[in-house]
C-alpha cells in the first residue's frame, strides 16, 4: 500500500528546525520517533540512536525496508528517556493527546518534544495542546504544515493534565460492554453503518475457513460467527496494530479457532479461504480518498478464495469498484443499498498466476 502523498511535506517540515540549525540532533542518548514515517527528510542526514515507532503496517514495513529500527511502544523500557522525542500526531484528538502525554513522559530531563501536523488536520489545535501539557512552544509554518517544539523539559508543566491525557488512549468498553475499543481505531466508539449493513445481509450458509479483511476492532468478525454457524475457522487481517489488539480482546471467546494478523492486505494473503468478508478502507492516513485501496482488497480477495468461494463486501455507493469486481470475479450480485452504502456478493474468482 503506498503511503499518503502528504507524508513527504509533513516529514520535511518536521525536520526543518534541525535543517535550519534551530535545534540539534542529540550528540548522545538517541531519539524516539513516535508514529514515524519513512521519507527523504528522515534519511538525508545521519540520525544516530534513532528508534522508530509505527503501528500502521505499511508504514512500519517502509521503515524496515529503509533499514530503520522499529519497535512497539509497549516493548520499550518504561524507564528509558530520550533527549529528543519526535512525533507526527494523529488526527483523532483523544489519541493525539494521549500520544503527547507519552512523548513528554519519554523525554529526558532537558530534552525536547518536536511535532508536526498539517494545517488542515488540526495543527494549531495540536500546538495548543502540547503547550498546555509541556509549557510554551516555538513554531514554524511551511508546506501547509506547522512544526512546533518545546523548550528543554523537566517533565510536564501540568502533571494532573499529563495523567489525564495519558488515560485518554486506554481501551474501554463500548456499546454497553459488548466490545472493547479505544480512540484512533476506525469507528472506535460505535458500530460503523456500512459494517452493520453488511452484517445484516450476510447469508447463514457462508461456511468453512473465513477471513475478514480490514477487521478493525472485530465487529464484523463477531457478527459473521454469530450469523453463520457453518464457519469453522476465522482469520482477521488488520493493518493497524491498535485495532487488532482490540479485536483479540473482542474475539477471545470465539466459538471457532481464530488467527489475528497485523498485515497489509494489499500485498496479498498467505492462504486461500472459503469465505471472505470486508469493509475495505478507502482513505489514506492523511485522510484523502483512496479507492485504489479498495480495488486492491477486491483483487486480493479473488486471489485468496478457493474455487466455489464467496466474497462479501460493503462500500460507499459512490466508490467505483464495479470494474474491479468484473475484472476479478465471474459473477457479481448487488445485494443491498441503503444509507449511501452498497453490499455486493462476488463469486467465481478469476485466479491469476
Amino acid at each position: 500500500m503506498s503511503l499518503d502523498r502528504y507524508t513527504d511535506d509533513t516529514l520535511a517540515t518536521l525536520f526543518q528546525p534541525l535543517a535550519d540549525g534551530l535545534l540539534d540532533w542529540p550528540a548522545e542518548g538517541g531519539a524516539l520517533f513516535l508514529r514515524a514515517q519513512d521519507g527523504l527528510a528522515l534519511r538525508q542526514a545521519p540520525r544516530p540512536g534513532l528508534v522508530c515507532e509505527q503501528e500502521f503496517k505499511p508504514a512500519a514495513d517502509a521503515l524496515g525496508q529503509a533499514g530503520l529500527p522499529t519497535v512497539e511502544l509497549e516493548s520499550l523500557d518504561p524507564s528509558r528517556r530520550y533527549p529528543l522525542v519526535l512525533l507526527l500526531p494523529p488526527r483523532q484528538r483523544q489519541e493525539a493527546r494521549g500520544l503527547f502525554a507519552q512523548a513528554v513522559a519519554r523525554c529526558a530531563p532537558g530534552g525536547r518534544v518536536l511535532a508536526c501536523m498539517r494545517n488542515d488536520e488540526g495543527a494549531r489545535t495540536g500546538e495548543d495542546d502540547l503547550a498546555r501539557l509541556a509549557g510554551g512552544v516555538s513554531n514554524r509554518s511551511k508546506r501547509k504544515c506547522r512544526v512546533f517544539w518545546t523548550a528543554p523539559l523537566q517533565g510536564p508543566a501540568d502533571t494532573v493534565l499529563a495523567e489525564e491525557w495519558a488515560s485518554l488512549d486506554a481501551p474501554r468498553p463500548i456499546l454497553e460492554g459488548r466490545f472493547t475499543s479505544r480512540p484512533g481505531v476506525f469507528a472506535w466508539d460505535r458500530i460503523d453503518a456500512a459494517s452493520a449493513l453488511l452484517a445484516a445481509n450476510l447469508p447463514a450458509d457462508l461456511s468453512g475457513h473465513a477471513a475478514d479483511l480490514g477487521a478493525g476492532y472485530g465487529y464484523l468478525s463477531a457478527e459473521l460467527l454469530a450469523r453463520c454457524p457453518q464457519i469453522t475457522a476465522l482469520d482477521l487481517y488488520e493493518a493497524q496494530s491498535r485495532a487488532l489488539a482490540m479485536a483479540r480482546l473482542n474475539l477471545q471467546s470465539a466459538r471457532v479457532p481464530v488467527e489475528f494478523s497485523w498485515h497489509d492486505v494489499t500485498i496479498g494473503l498467505p492462504r486461500r479461504y472459503d469465505s471472505i468478508v470486508s469493509n475495505p478502507p478507502f482513505h489514506a492516513q492523511g485522510g484523502e480518498e483512496r479507492p485504489d485501496i479498495g480495488r486492491s482488497f477486491i483483487a486480493v480477495a479473488a486471489q485468496s478464495l478457493n474455487p466455489g468461494g464467496r466474497f462479501w463486501m460493503v462500500a460507499n455507493r459512490h466508490l467505483p469498484y464495479e470494474r474491479a469486481l468484473d475484472e476479478h470475479f465471474g459473477e457479481i450480485r448487488s445485494v443491498a443499498q441503503a444509507g449511501g452504502f452498497k453490499v455486493v456478493e462476488a463469486r467465481k474468482p478469476r485466479h491469476r498466476s
